[in-house]
């Protein structure tokens, strides 16, 4: 028998591992001063990259303002309760509304955190006798939740509609035999890649096989379609993902997610998500700070417009430069470098520099 804490010790896992030699510069960095373009880092004012903040409303003078006033008003505790209890008011039900008419669907449905809420979302979805399908390359919210399902499983290679059909034909053999149903999991926008998910293809798999969609949308609320109602507008096909999600961490600089879909399966959820069922309610100065930002994404398109200007000049210059930046179609860029851990943490002249 093995005390559990040794192997702990031993082995730290494959990011722990590089701890000594990563924290504080690529791993657990310390960016200070105003959220921007540009922050302080090791008293250096360098460009910052690695933020979620694509339409610049974190430190947005009228977003501040907002943000100020509901914590004024409220404080950081109201309400208290989950949201079941004593944690439900209309400023929660307000944003709900607005989030569902905004992404086009009939309701909408408040989480506090989109990686708990994603775990949460799929366990609740799905019995022992379903099957998941879903893409490989998808985010460790989607992998975690999946893990937690009692029943069969496959996954498809990236974006590759042929995979995708063929792991639903064997989804289709099993749920024949179980009297389940299927539940495809796909991202609007795959975060590592840049790359929109095939969303229109797997619509178009839904006239040949019976299946639920669920889109994680984290990446393209706010930042693609038309209206900025994501990866489903973009490319023609909202009405066909059942159940869509979006988080407030993105494009709207804030706190907390939301799902969206059916009335019934929001009710469902609403009632079946043990996450927000036994978790203190979304505090009210972030209810309200959150519908101040969406109305400035619904309101303000040049926001939008800004940062796709600024999107197309980095991906042009980068590819100009000979950067690998892989098949992006987002604003999501990532650049490719070839090579091992150790050959990263000892890069000399260093890449944050």
């Amino acid at each position: 028998m093995t005390d559990l804490f040794d192997r702990i010790k031993a082995d730290k896992g494959p990011l722990g591992n590089w701890a000594k030699q990563a924290e504080g510069y690529f791993v657990f960095p310390k960016l200070e001063g105003e959220i921007s373009n540009r922050m302080n880092f090791n008293g250096k004012k360098l460009l910052t990259w690695s933020i979620n903040d694509y339409l610049g409303l974190a430190s947005h003078p009228d977003v501040i303002k907002a943000d100020a006033e509901a914590a004024g008003e409220y404080g950081m505790a109201a309400p208290m309760g989950a949201r079941m209890m004593s944690g439900h008011t209309n400023y929660h039900e307000q944003l709900e509304k607005e989030c569902a008419e905004f992404v086009r669907k009939e309701a909408a449905y408040l989480v506090n955190f989109g990686y708990q809420g994603m775990v949460s979302a799929i366990d609740a979805l799905v019995t022992k006798n379903d099957v998941i399908v879903y893409d490989v390359d998808t985010h460790a919210c989607i992998i975690d939740g999946v893990r937690l399902h009692a029943g069969k499983r496959f996954v498809y290679k990236h974006n590759d509609v042929e995979s995708m059909e063929k792991n639903i034909k064997r989804a289709v053999k099993l749920v024949e035999k179980t009297g389940g149903g299927i539940l495809v999991i796909s991202e609007g926008v795959f975060g590592m890649r840049g790359e929109q998910g095939k969303l229109k293809e797997i619509a178009a798999l839904k006239k040949k096989y019976n299946f639920r969609l669920l889109v994680d949308d984290a990446h393209g609320f706010g930042t693609l379609g038309k209206t900025g109602a994501g990866t489903g507008e973009e490319q023609g096909v909202q009405e066909d993902i059942d159940v869509y999600f979006a988080t407030f961490a993105k494009s709207m600089a804030g706190i907390g997610a939301f799902f969206a879909g059916d009335k019934d399966v929001v009710q469902y959820l609403q009632y079946n998500m043990r996450s927000q069922m036994f978790a203190k309610s979304l505090p009210m100065a972030m209810v309200k700070g959150a519908l101040k930002r969406l109305d400035m994404i619904r309101t303000m398109p040049e926001l939008k417009a800004k940062l796709w200007e600024n999107t197309n000049a980095l991906q042009n210059g980068l590819k100009d430069k000979g950067f690998d930046i892989g098949k992006t179609n987002t604003c999501v860029t990532p650049v490719y470098l070839h090579g091992d851990i150790p050959c990263l943490l000892y890069t000399s002249p260093s890449p944050r520099d």
